[in-house]
């Protein structure tokens, strides 16, 4: 899951074959609401109804995804696990991880340096676990990546106790996509990261340059 401030993306994997199930997209939450919902071996379902929050955003696409007309599964009994894509995970967070209490606790606390992508991600999962509390959800955060980043590269040339005071620093985003696209190049060379020095260009509706140097992220654009 990937949620917006009024979207939610969504896609179900089968892990033992590495495919995709289904996927798609609910949009306008809060004001109106489209989803398409898409599987590989037929057309685009789409549908206007009203999604007033992403709970009900949510509950809609585990009934696609389990329904005997669009459905890829019987139950939603089927999902093992639920990953959450997350884009800021602070100065703590350095790797993905199972979202516990605790894990929640803090993600609200940085809301204040993520205010466009903090709420609805923490709205998503909030969904989630209301709807599918007996499995994992496991964050996946931007930032991980550049938890190596050495101050030299993440600190700002301002008043050092506005990193003190208010965490201003450069925390880097895209990452999930760098580590991605490193690891692919490395492929594509046949070679092992490790030995690679990489500049991977992240470029979408957002867009940010990584260096890379040995599988690890020493600076960033973003």
């Amino acid at each position: 899951l990937n949620a917006g401030s009024s979207s939610l993306k969504y896609q179900l994997f089968d892990m033992d074959k590495n495919n995709i199930l289904a996927k798609g997209l609910c949009e306008r939450i809060g004001a109106g609401g489209c989803v398409t919902h898409k599987r590989p071996d037929a057309a685009p379902h789409t549908e206007e109804l009203e999604l007033a929050d992403h709970g009900v955003a949510l509950a809609r696409v585990l009934e696609l995804l389990s329904s005997d007309e669009y459905g890829v599964i019987k139950s939603i009994d089927e999902i093992d696990a639920v990953g959450h894509r997350v884009a800021h995970g602070g100065e703590k967070i350095k790797e993905s991880s199972k979202i516990t209490e605790s894990v929640i606790a803090y993600l609200e606390t940085i809301v204040p340096i993520n205010p466009l992508h903090g709420p609805p991600a923490l709205k998503g999962v909030a969904a989630c676990k209301a709807l599918m509390d007996k499995v994992p959800h496991v964050g996946v955060f931007d930032t991980s990546f550049y938890s190596t980043l050495e101050p030299k590269a993440y600190m700002y040339a301002l008043p050092y106790e506005w990193y003190e005071k208010y965490g201003i620093r450069k925390y880097g985003f895209h990452g999930t996509s760098h580590r991605y696209v490193g690891a692919k190049a490395a492929e594509y060379l046949g070679k092992d990261i490790k030995d690679l020095k990489i500049i991977t260009c992240h470029i979408g509706s957002g867009s940010s340059v990584t260096a890379i140097d040995g599988g690890i992220a020493v600076d960033t654009s973003m």
